[in-house]
């Protein structure tokens, strides 16, 4: 069983995590999957969904984990490359309620960019970039973020959960862990196929 570490499979796994649209039709791009761990059974999961479905995910091979970790707002300096899962706001700036920080080697793999329409929470949007410049606010932390087509004024209010990207081993794959996984496809069988899977270590993945 080969692990994520810094080099190509963590890259390539968590760029297709982050870059991946949404569908569900068989034989459609591939889906984003968030949900509880069921059951596990080698290189297979059963997750049940946030919607209550029960999913059969089987995991390529070499089985491909990575982990969320608990951090801080102070881990968030300039320089940092981050996603920021938010919601707008009518002044234009993102409200974030979700942060994670992104090792500094997967800089120009996972795509810095702009969706408005991410699928977290109806109306959310996902920004991956780097931290310009970080203030102390009013009402909480105060980010410009850039990416290759913009920038971001984001808004991290006291309390939104901040977490940090790190390699994964099947030993996180446990009942009750929360997963996400971004390129989830479904087989004509009715089971799904992955390529990779992210898992809530100390803190859980935005469900």
């Amino acid at each position: 069983m080969q692990l994520f570490n810094r080099g190509t499979a963590v890259l390539a796994g968590l760029a297709l995590l982050m870059a991946t649209s949404a569908a569900s039709a068989q034989g459609g791009p591939p889906v984003r999957v968030r949900g509880t761990i069921e059951k596990v059974e080698g290189n297979v999961l059963t997750v049940r969904s946030r919607s209550g479905e029960n999913l059969t995910i089987k995991l390529a091979q070499p089985m491909r984990v990575a982990a969320m970790v608990k951090a801080t707002l102070a881990d968030v300096k300039e320089g940092a490359y981050v996603g920021v899962s938010a919601m707008p706001q009518p002044d234009g700036t993102q409200k974030a309620f979700a942060v994670h920080l992104f090792m500094d080697s997967q800089r120009g793999a996972v795509p810095d960019r702009f969706d408005p329409q991410w699928d977290n929470r109806p109306g959310a949007t996902m920004t991956n970039a780097n931290v310009a410049t970080t203030v102390a606010g009013k009402d909480g932390q105060e980010l410009l973020v850039k990416h290759k087509d913009g920038e971001k004024k984001v808004l991290v209010p006291p309390g939104t959960p901040i977490a940090r990207t790190v390699p994964g081993s099947a030993e996180d794959l446990k009942v009750g862990a929360k997963v996400f996984i971004g390129g989830a496809r479904k087989e004509a069988d009715g089971t799904w196929s992955a390529p990779n899977v992210t898992v809530g270590r100390d803190i859980d993945p935005p469900q």
